[in-house]
Formats: C-alpha cells, structure tokens, sequence
C-alpha cells in the first residue's frame, strides 16, 4: 500500500453509541509510532440517522477526512452510499473502512484478517482443534465477518440469533455459495467446541449483560471468544472461565483491525506492542 497524499491523516469512527470505544488511542499511538501528523475523532451517529451518515462519508469525498472506520449499527448502512466495495467487503456484506481512492468512495472490511490474525492465537492457546464446530452468537456487521472467516477456515457454523430474518438472510447469503450449513437454534446445551459472540451484549457501560442465558451450562470443553472488548473482562468471559471454559475478550481482534485500517490509509504498518501500550495502563 502507496501512502497516502495526506500530511495530516484526520481519521474518525462512526458509529452510536461510541463512549466506550478505545479507537482513539490506539490510532493516536500509530500515528505518534509513525512519525505522523493527524488525529482520530468519535462521530456517533444514531441507527436512523442516515442523512448524517450521508454527511459524515461526504467529508471524505470533500477531503476533510481522509479515513473512517465503521461500527455498529453502520457496518451495512454505510454499503449504499459506498462507490465500491473490495472483494472482501463485497463478500462479507458489511463495510468497517471506508477511504477515497481515484475519487471513488471505497469500503473495505479489516474485522475478518484483524478476527482471524487473534482467533489463531486464542486456539493455539485453548488447545482448539480448528475446522470443527462453532456457534455464533448474532447475526449483523462483525457477525458477517466472523462466519466469513471460519467458513474459510472450515468450520461448521450454527448461527444464534434473536433477529431470525437478519439470521437468515446471513445464512442464505453463505449456504448459496455451498460452503456451509447452517442452523437457528433456540439456545441449548450442545457440542460446539468455539463459541463467539458478536453481539453488542456486555459492552460498557451495560457490563452486567451477556448474550448468554443466565443458568444455561456452557458446553464441555468449550471455548469462548467475545468480540466486546470494553470491559475487558465482560460477564460472558467471567461466566465462562467460572464454568471452567476458555474465554477471551476481542481486544486482539481490535489491534490487528486498526493497524490494517491505519495502514489502507495511511501506506504505514504500525506497531502492534505500541498500540496495546496505549490502551494497557
């Protein structure tokens, strides 16, 4: 990737609600590491607000801003106002980088490598065995990305979801390719030896929430990955490590995305120990 022909990289996140975001350290950190001029903003956003997403994505056309990332609930609203989409992006259906390029507005998605680079070290580290089953809990944005991974990878996939047409619709969009099967189960006891959460449950401030059901035991041997990553110990992490599982927070997942965005927009690949440095005191 060629830098950029920015000399201060204005960089922000859209998205609502953004109080608990940790984005703007770990993007003050690249730049700092880099040698760059610039900043990262917070612009929240409300779900219905689509004239002010329209607004946000016109100042990068107009060069104000030079890079955005994309969060919740925006990951697939921003898709119609986008020029073009990379082959990922186009694929997993939702967007988390957007950037101009030859004048065309561009959304691409890092969640999937910055997902897959942390799943490989949490499996190493949980004994996994990749290519089996895994349930995943949600079905919007970063679940788009999620199965999009562990399909690649070879995972069986059972989706849980409380929005049944958005499950399906995920469902439909992958089982078409005729890489995967697909379920939609009422939660119960199963052998799924990954489960991942991609849903918002359990993020700061409501940190006594999780996506799993109070008294519901956890599979045996069962491993837990939570995309939430505000607090770093959520109640489903907490819960699984009571239940003897494995668990872990996405926070490696959002390191490894934010470089990848970072360096899309930038031409700079930052290092990973100085953004975690950011956040880790």
């Amino acid at each position: 990737m060629q830098p950029s022909n920015f000399r201060t990289f204005d960089l922000g996140l859209i998205g609502y609600p953004l109080d608990h975001s940790l984005s703007p350290q770990i993007h003050a950190a690249a730049l700092k590491a880099c040698g760059l001029q610039g900043g990262y903003s917070l612009f929240p956003v409300r779900p219905d607000d689509l004239n002010g997403l329209r607004k946000m994505l016109d100042r990068v056309c107009a060069g104000e801003i030079c890079g955005l990332n994309v969060t919740i609930p925006h990951k697939q609203n921003v898709i119609p106002f986008l020029d073009e989409l990379t082959p990922a992006a186009r694929v997993i259906g939702a967007v988390n980088t957007i950037y101009l390029r030859d004048d065309k507005l561009m959304g691409d998605n890092t969640d999937a490598p910055g997902f897959l680079s942390d799943l490989k070290k949490f499996i190493a580290n949980s004994n996994l065995e990749a290519g089996k089953s895994a349930l995943v809990l949600g079905a919007g944005g970063s679940a788009r990305a999620v199965v999009y991974t562990l399909i690649n990878e070879g995972w069986k996939i059972t989706i849980a979801a409380r929005r049944i047409e958005q499950a399906q619709d995920l469902a439909k969009q992958f089982k078409s390719a005729g890489t995967m099967e697909f379920d939609f189960p009422a939660f119960r006891p199963s052998n799924f030896p990954l489960i991942i959460n991609t849903t918002p449950l359990g993020m700061a401030p409501n940190a006594d929430q999780s996506p799993w059901p109070e008294g519901l035991p956890f599979p045996p041997r069962s491993a837990v990955y939570d995309l939430v990553y505000n607090p770093r110990r959520t109640k489903l992490v907490k819960d699984a490590w009571a239940a003897g599982s494995s668990a872990a927070t996405g926070l490696g997942m959002l390191i490894e995305q934010a470089a990848l965005s970072f360096e899309t927009w930038t031409g700079f690949n930052p290092p990973r120990k100085a953004l975690l440095d950011s956040i880790d005191h």
